[in-house]
């Protein structure tokens, strides 16, 4: 089977209920991103950080995944399919998706913020002042901020480099390094964006646009993938 490498942003998930990480003002859910989303704010107000992400952690319980995720989850039958994520949900996976990575991190995880390699997965929803590791210090949403290295961006790129079809769903390829991933790909490997306003491609000549949302556009093109390359 080929290999099916997918990006997806937060396009797909706002069609679940989960806002887009900010707004035309610089905004997330009210409060400048550097407020609650960098190393910064979080020595400045860690109480601030931590209740911001406990609220967005209880919204993404509720939410569903919808039926861009679930098809996705269905190329598995056809393809060997690889999500890379930039969403902190965890959609994909309750779509059935069976291999996803997350390059932002993920809600339903904390870790150190002594040693960023103690993770750990959460049973409930909320972290407090207080709460550490077992090294003694305090908990922190294991997430990437602004100003941070992305770690998963290595073996995103390697996964990258293998894919025979590349899509590209519901992100504005303007975040890097994300948006860098499909320079990893091959000259000749096909891409695929959807989106309802479609990113430029540069430098690509084999990229097919599909100008809708992630539902929509996910069925036509699970359709044109079946019929090419199946």
């Amino acid at each position: 089977m080929k290999n099916l490498v997918v990006l997806s942003g937060a396009g797909i998930s706002a069609e679940s209920g989960i806002p887009t990480f900010r707004d035309a003002n610089g905004l997330w859910e009210g409060h400048d991103v550097m407020e609650v989303a960098s190393p910064q704010g979080w020595k400045r107000d860690p109480e601030l950080v931590l209740d911001f992400y406990n609220q967005r952690r209880k919204a993404a319980r509720k939410a569903e995944p919808n039926e861009g995720h679930k098809l996705i989850a269905s190329l598995e039958e056809h393809f060997e399919v690889q999500v890379i994520t930039q969403n902190i949900d965890n959609l994909h996976e309750r779509a059935g998706s069976t291999k996803v990575l997350h390059l932002h991190g993920e809600i339903f995880k904390c870790r150190s913020s002594l040693d960023e390699h103690l993770v750990y997965d959460m049973e409930g929803d909320e972290i407090m002042l207080g709460d550490k590791c077992e090294k003694g210090s305090q908990l922190r949403p294991h997430i990437v901020w602004f100003g941070e290295m992305v770690p998963m961006m290595e073996p995103a790129a390697a996964l990258a480099m293998k894919a025979d079809v590349f899509v590209v769903v519901g992100t504005s390829l303007v975040v890097y390094p994300a948006a860098g991933l499909v320079d990893y790909t091959a000259r000749n490997t096909p891409i695929f964006v959807v989106d309802p306003n479609v990113p430029e491609v540069y430098g690509r000549e084999d990229v097919t646009a599909i100008q809708e949302n992630a539902s929509t556009g996910m069925k036509k093109l699970k359709d044109i993938l079946l019929e090419r390359y199946r």
